[in-house]
């Protein structure tokens, strides 16, 4: 996942990739769970969607969490329709590496996944996350309600007093309304519950979030 270009700036509507209209072709069924990752989903389930560095290793921690239905990986953010895994990596379309969470909301909280989002990557280190530079991981919440908007603003507020005090600098992550998700190829999806032994670049501030929630 690290050894690609490292472009740290996103590109212009006039430079950005043209892309395709077809849709990437995935296999409607979660590699962990069996639970389909397209929709339909059942009655009552609710979307959230990140961006925290590398997908293969952001989507176990959702897919770990209690009372998440489902998960899948892809694209957003960006100005490509439909982009490849190379087309992403080149930093011409704009997109960032992003999880798609289906959950239930009688079992999980939008806060609760907020948690695992601020403490599973580094949210003040710009278009990167650790070894991986580049603008397709930078860090990012996408919210599909008003209600998810509000809720993900004052838990930045609220983690950056806690970073600030263990001596980390401003969170540069973006919170916007969500965007349209591209699906991610085949092989990205549940990448690490197929590969066990895969890279994972995933890592934390060691800030505990819950005791600023």
């Amino acid at each position: 996942m690290f050894m690609r270009e490292k472009r740290i700036e996103m590109p212009t509507p006039q430079d950005a990739l043209p892309g395709r209209e077809r849709p990437m072709a995935v296999t409607n069924r979660h590699y962990v769970n069996g639970n389909p990752i397209k929709p339909p989903y059942p009655e009552g389930m609710a979307l959230a969607l990140f961006g925290l560095g590398c997908f293969w290793g952001a989507e176990r921690k959702f897919w770990q969490t209690p009372g998440v239905f489902s998960t899948a990986v892809g694209y957003a953010g960006g100005l490509t329709p439909n982009p490849t895994y190379e087309e992403v990596c080149s930093g011409l379309t704009g997109h960032n590496e992003v999880v798609r969470v289906v959950f239930d909301p009688a079992l999980v909280d939008y806060g609760t996944l907020l948690g695992v989002f601020w403490e599973s990557h580094h949210p003040t280190q710009g278009m990167r996350q650790g070894n991986d530079v580049g603008t397709q991981y930078r860090s990012g919440i996408y919210c599909y309600t008003d209600e998810q908007l509000e809720e993900a603003e004052a838990s930045r507020d609220r983690y950056q007093q806690a970073l600030a005090r263990a001596g980390f600098g401003g969170i540069t992550t973006e919170i916007l309304p969500a965007p349209e998700f591209y699906y991610a190829e085949d092989y990205h999806q549940q990448y690490l519950a197929k590969n066990p032994g895969g890279y994972c670049g995933i890592g934390g501030t060691g800030v505990d979030y819950l005791t600023v929630a």
